[in-house]
């Protein structure tokens, strides 16, 4: 199950990992969100261990939404060494997402 990531520990389970990590900023309203919400769980079993597969509601943590300049959801965040190494905006296919991913592992 992907991990819920919030205002208050994005920065532990995000940033400060020693292993990429992936982000879908998302909310309960919006429909691109739910379409994609399956793929994100899957990868969070396929990549146990090797990478952070994590969830943010932009709704219930807007600090780090505006801290990342969120404006359209979902948006797909890649984090690798803390930093963001790449961006996916709106509904893709789980291989785009799967893709991405593995070329920072």
């Amino acid at each position: 199950m992907a991990i819920e990531v919030n205002d208050t520990n994005f920065e532990d389970v995000v940033i400060k990992s020693d292993i990429p990590a992936i982000v879908d900023f998302w909310a309960e309203w919006c429909g691109p969100c739910r379409m994609i919400a399956p793929s994100i769980e899957e990868m969070s079993g396929e990549f146990s261990g090797k990478a952070v597969v994590a969830k943010c509601d932009v709704d219930n943590s807007p600090q780090v939404a505006i801290k990342y300049s969120i404006r359209n959801i979902p948006t797909i965040l890649f984090f690798k060494d803390g930093k963001i190494a790449d961006k996916q905006v709106g509904a893709v296919p789980k291989n785009v997402l799967v893709n991405k991913l593995k070329s920072l592992l």
